[in-house]
C-alpha cells in the first residue's frame, strides 16, 4: 500500500484543528492527536517537527480557510461581518482557536498572509472612506478591526453575558452584528 504523505499531513492538522480547538496548545496531546488522525505520533515531528509546528499548521489553514471564505465587498461591510459571524456560527472551533492563538502564542508566531490580508483588506477600506463609501468616523485599520471583533460578539461573550441577552438564533446574531456595523460605517 502506498502511503500519501498530504493526506497524511491533512490527517493530523484536522485533528489537531479539533484538539487544539478543545485544550489549546498546552493542553493538547499528541497522544489523541495521532489516534485521531489513524497516524503515530511520529508522524507529527516528521511532518512539523513538534507539536508547536503542528499548530503552526493548523494556524495556517484556518487563516487560509478565513481569507478565502471571506472576500472584502467595501460596499457591504456590514454584510461582510454579518458572513463572518455565520463562519464563526458553522466552525466554532475558529473563535476558539482564534482565542487561543492570542491567549499562547501572542505575536509570536503571525502569519504573513494574514497580516497581509488585513492590510489589504484596511487599505480597501480606507479607499471606500476616500471615495466617501465609508464613514471616516474611525481610521481603516480601527474600523477592520471592529469589523471582525463585532463578527466574533456572540463567541467571545462571557456565559453570563449570553445567559442575560438569552439570544440563541443565529439569524437574529447575524442581523445584530449587521445593524452594529451599519452604523459604524453609515
Amino acid at each position: 500500500m502506498q502511503r500519501d504523505a498530504e493526506a497524511t499531513k491533512r490527517r493530523l492538522i484536522a485533528a489537531g484543528r479539533v484538539e487544539f480547538a478543545a485544550y489549546g496548545l498546552n493542553g493538547a496531546r499528541v497522544d489523541r492527536i495521532a489516534v485521531a488522525a489513524q497516524c503515530n505520533k511520529a508522524q507529527i515531528y516528521h511532518y512539523f517537527k513538534s507539536k508547536d509546528g503542528l499548530f503552526d499548521a493548523v494556524w495556517n489553514s484556518l487563516v487560509e480557510q478565513i481569507i478565502a471564505g471571506l472576500p472584502l465587498d467595501v460596499e457591504d461591510l456590514p454584510g461582510f461581518a454579518a458572513h463572518l459571524s455565520d463562519l464563526y456560527a458553522e466552525h466554532p472551533e475558529l473563535p476558539r482557536l482564534i482565542t487561543w492563538q492570542r491567549l499562547e502564542r501572542g505575536h509570536e508566531s503571525l502569519s504573513k498572509d494574514g497580516v497581509d490580508d488585513i492590510r489589504y483588506k484596511s487599505a480597501a477600506i480606507a479607499e471606500a472612506q476616500a471615495r466617501g463609501l465609508v464613514s471616516t468616523r474611525f481610521d481603516a485599520r480601527v474600523l477592520h478591526a471592529l469589523l471582525i471583533h463585532i463578527a466574533m460578539l456572540w463567541d467571545a461573550s462571557a456565559p453570563e453575558v449570553l445567559e442575560v441577552v438569552d439570544m440563541n438564533d443565529q439569524a437574529q446574531r447575524r442581523e445584530i452584528v449587521r445593524k452594529v456595523i451599519a452604523a459604524l460605517v453609515n
